[in-house]
């Protein structure tokens, strides 16, 4: 991300509340980027919840990425964070993050958590630059392939 131009520019950017109407595209991005997605329920049911969840789109209406989290007493817990392929690498992670720190931080929350595979180098890369620090492992938390499991290392930054 460092040193790249971003092709993109921050104040034609929409960012929104996800809403039902946003989860076909929503859901085609999380397949397109991840081996072992989120499937429609999870995505409904966390709408259902009241998690907090937004879209960002670009100024054509294209959907770039999007978050999830959860509240838990005084933490947040980010769900879910994606970027479409075709926008990764320029800044929109990072642009992400800040986005999902700042409504945890407006919704009272002191810390984020989240839990992402050992074998995700470049999410794992990303995060410890933010400043998110191990703090735990999750052992076969995953899916993997040949039905086997995957460990989740737990993560998490003071907010």
């Amino acid at each position: 991300m460092q040193g790249a131009k971003p092709v993109w520019d921050l104040a034609r950017l929409n960012y929104q509340p996800m809403q039902p109407a946003d989860i076909d595209e929503v859901l085609a991005l999380e397949q397109s980027v991840y081996p072992h997605p989120w499937t429609r329920a999870n995505f409904t049911d966390s709408l259902a919840s009241g998690y907090d969840a937004w879209v960002l789109r670009g100024q054509s209406g294209v959907l770039m990425g999007y978050f999830l989290i959860m509240q838990v007493v005084d933490e947040a817990h980010l769900l879910n964070v994606a970027v479409a392929a075709e926008w990764q690498g320029q800044g929109l992670g990072r642009f992400l993050l800040n986005q999902s720190v700042a409504r945890a931080r407006g919704l009272g929350m002191e810390a984020m958590l989240l839990e992402v595979r050992p074998s995700n180098a470049r999410a794992l890369d990303i995060y410890q630059r933010y400043g998110f620090r191990q703090i735990g492992r999750r052992k076969g938390y995953y899916p993997a392939e040949n039905g086997q499991r995957e460990d989740a290392i737990v993560m998490r930054i003071a907010i």
